[in-house]
């Protein structure tokens, strides 16, 4: 299984990332797809202090993620694709490149406007929105914060609200 991880997560690469899920899934390369992030150097330089040495790091703009996901997803190499906000994974499920694949939202904070749903995950409409975007496309999003954690699912009712 070549992307094993579809993550949301407003800490990127942090512990539960690096030890929690990159033990279980021994990848050889994070992808972190954020706009801004990826034309920062020094940015890129402290989150990549929170991951192995051995394991390769990449910061993208969602263009160029779409142009290299199809290669990414038929590699040999385990990679991890992690996003902060759910917005922006629901930009790369454009034209349905996520289609059948499971969404993992991990880390997303209490914030203005923002309702707590888990210990570990707050929505408000931008989220429910992008949650929308991502199943019209054909992903399946779950909350789940470890590998050992039961996923949860998470979907949105006609009505906007999480179910």
């Amino acid at each position: 299984m070549p992307i094993p991880l579809f993550r949301v997560d407003e800490r990127l690469i942090h512990g539960q990332v690096t030890i929690g899920w990159g033990t279980h899934l021994q990848p050889a390369r994070y992808l972190v797809v954020d706009d801004a992030l990826a034309g920062s150097a020094w940015e890129q330089e402290l989150h990549r202090l929170g991951s192995p040495p051995s394991v390769e790091v990449l910061f993208l703009c969602v263009g160029e993620a779409l142009a290299r996901l199809a290669v990414w997803k038929e590699a040999a190499e385990v990679t991890v694709l992690l996003t902060r906000d759910l917005p922006t994974m629901a930009r790369l499920n454009e034209e349905g490149a996520l289609a059948g694949m499971e969404v993992n939202l991990g880390g997303i904070h209490q914030a203005p406007g923002r309702e707590r749903v888990l210990p570990y995950l707050a929505l408000g409409d931008p989220e429910l929105a992008a949650i929308e975007v991502l199943e019209c496309g054909g992903a399946r999003v779950i909350a789940r914060d470890l590998p050992g954690a039961t996923p949860v699912p998470v979907s949105v009712g006609s009505g906007g609200e999480p179910r």
